[in-house]
């Protein structure tokens, strides 16, 4: 959360926030599968004014060798923000806060990947923001999910992630810029929705127990949405490319 320093007087007025949602209400949100012909598997997610690209290659072997694990693949994950990306240009390369999102990620995907299917494997997803306006980390890992079944690579489900938080002493799903830099506390969670499992649970700032469960609740609830967005992303894109198929008779010239 960031400093109060030039902060709105109000970020709900009159039941509705600055950008004109309601509380409980996500920012539009867009998925696109296969975006990037040259990567194993890819997506990108517009959400709000966020945008980001995500690529994933392999699993593939490992080097140097001694670095594989004997009993499945390794999941590594480069969160990168395009210098470009924030009105104030970043520096190029990875920096701490990039560095510690990667982990983060890779952490919160590799339950729903069957590892163990992969043995002295690698499995790469790069992810590169193009467009910041809050919710990175959350929006990163909604599009890795799509990402990785794009890949081909075998998973027990998908993982869907969203943030909620506090503004104006009111719980609010999915903040934008504004509410992320002004507001009181932010909780981000990804979740696997046939599991009912969540693999990803942080907090900044202050909630009570009641307001952690409710804002849980929240995203949970956002979660089975962008679910069904994820899902609709690869059955777009496999349904494209099953026309583009030419059928058993043109393939031998009848």
């Amino acid at each position: 959360m960031g400093g109060k320093f030039g902060a709105p007087d109000k970020m709900i007025i009159g039941g509705k926030r600055l950008d004109g949602r309601k509380p409980d209400e996500l920012r539009p949100i867009t998925i696109k599968a296969g975006v990037i012909p040259s990567a194993d598997g890819s997506a990108e997610i517009t959400q709000g004014e966020t945008k980001i690209v995500v690529a994933v290659y392999g699993p593939r072997e490992v080097f140097p060798k001694h670095m594989s694990i004997a009993d499945r693949a390794c999941v590594e994950c480069r969160y990168d923000m395009a210098s470009f990306s924030t009105p104030e240009r970043s520096r190029p390369g990875m920096s701490r806060r990039s560095t510690e999102i990667s982990k983060i990620m890779a952490e919160a995907l590799m339950p729903a990947i069957y590892l163990e299917k992969y043995p002295k494997t690698k499995i790469d997803i790069y992810v590169e923001v193009t467009n910041a306006n809050a919710g990175t980390r959350c929006a990163a890992i909604t599009a890795a999910s799509v990402a990785l079944a794009d890949a081909g690579i075998e998973m027990r489900d998908m993982v869907v992630a969203v943030a909620s938080g506090k503004v104006d002493g009111k719980l609010v799903l999915d903040m934008f810029e504004i509410e992320d830099n002004f507001g009181s506390a932010d909780l981000p969670l990804a979740y696997m929705l046939r599991k009912g499992e969540i693999t990803l649970l942080q907090m900044d700032g202050e909630l009570t127990k009641e307001e952690i469960q409710e804002l849980v609740e929240m995203n949970i609830e956002a979660c089975k949405k962008i679910y069904a967005m994820q899902k609709k992303a690869l059955q777009d894109k496999y349904s494209v490319e099953k026309k583009a198929m030419p059928d058993a008779g043109e393939e031998n010239g009848n």
